[in-house]
């Protein structure tokens, strides 16, 4: 039997079953360079990885010791269910929890469409979504990041472009300490290079793009914004249950700088969290922890694991952004 072909040791990177297919004649056409993103994180990483969905100290003392057990290496952590639904002892130990391993840790700003009294929200439309309505739903979101800014945390998601704008504009001030970064919620996520430019502009430092969009849209991002992207690869149910595993490397290659979320799909949405749903909320940030490692140990098979951001690291670099009028 004839030796399948081994690719040399510099040709870079593989690409899934690129070898096999090449020798039976089905080989994938030649990767442009002219589709890479040029851009990077400030030490030149192409990547970083994020843990969602972590919604208190409990779920986080998981996530650290699977990340530590399994060797997934761990940027950044996220919540989804809010400040507000957290204690400041609660905010106190995670924000402690994370110092301890140089993880950033992201929660969620305060009140939101999904959980408002708005009607419009429920019908088939989906009315105004994650946006905050009205002036108190905007002086919720105000109030959850001075609270949360003024316990330690240095990341806050939102879910509104107005938000969004209010609180960058609180950050050249001086009213949010200058190294809050802002993230923009994959519920309101862009979906073409203009609306995610407009982001940038606002305030956002990193933003969550919708899991279904194409490699060639990843590129049409890149050539007008270098503003971190943060994606799912393994995508919730509600955002359309995703699994894009074996294209991480490409997605990285198209999408740096680039945060790897390493969500869970076919499981219970859990926002917003409470007690009632301690075993799922720890059973799912298990399961997410493992999920990375699986991402993790593919990248390496494929020769593509390289080019990671240094751990510790959780600033943008310079971003462009509309001015700020006094």
């Amino acid at each position: 039997m004839k030796d399948t072909p081994v690719p040399a040791p510099d040709a870079g990177p593989r690409r899934p079953g690129a070898a096999a297919l090449t020798a039976l004649g089905l080989g994938a056409a030649p990767l442009s360079p002219a589709d890479a993103s040029p851009h990077s994180f400030p030490d030149g990483g192409s990547w970083r990885t994020e843990v969602p969905s972590v919604e208190g100290p409990e779920a986080l003392g998981v996530v650290l010791k699977e990340s530590a057990r399994l060797d997934v290496p761990v940027h950044r952590v996220s919540q989804g269910s809010g400040v507000w639904m957290l204690s400041d002892a609660e905010i106190t130990e995670m924000v402690e929890g994370c110092a301890e391993r140089d993880i950033e840790l992201c929660l969620f700003t305060g009140p939101r469409g999904t959980w408002d009294t708005g009607a419009s929200v429920r019908t088939d439309s989906g009315g105004a979504g994650l946006r905050s309505r009205g002036h108190d739903a905007l002086a919720g979101c105000v109030e959850d990041a001075l609270r949360a800014t003024g316990l330690g945390v240095k990341c806050l998601l939102v879910a509104d472009e107005g938000v969004l704008w209010t609180l960058h504009r609180l950050r050249g001030q001086g009213v949010l300490p200058a190294d809050t970064t802002f993230k923009v919620s994959a519920l309101i996520g862009p979906v073409n290079p203009a609306s995610y430019a407009v982001f940038e502009q606002l305030g956002a430092d990193s933003i969550n793009i919708p899991s279904d969009l194409t490699l060639a849209q990843f590129t049409e991002i890149r050539r007008v914004s270098r503003a971190p992207m943060d994606l799912y690869i393994e995508a919730p149910d509600d955002l359309g249950g995703f699994v894009r595993m074996y294209e991480v490397a490409e997605l990285i290659r198209r999408g740096a700088p680039l945060y790897l979320k390493f969500g869970l799909s076919r499981a219970p949405g859990i926002y917003p969290y409470g007690q009632h749903l301690r075993e799922l909320a720890l059973a799912t940030a298990k399961e997410r922890v493992r999920r990375g490692r699986l991402a993790l140990d593919l990248l390496a098979r494929h020769g593509a694991d390289g080019d990671m951001a240094a751990l510790g690291t959780r600033l943008p670099g310079p971003l462009n952004r509309f001015e700020i009028s006094s």
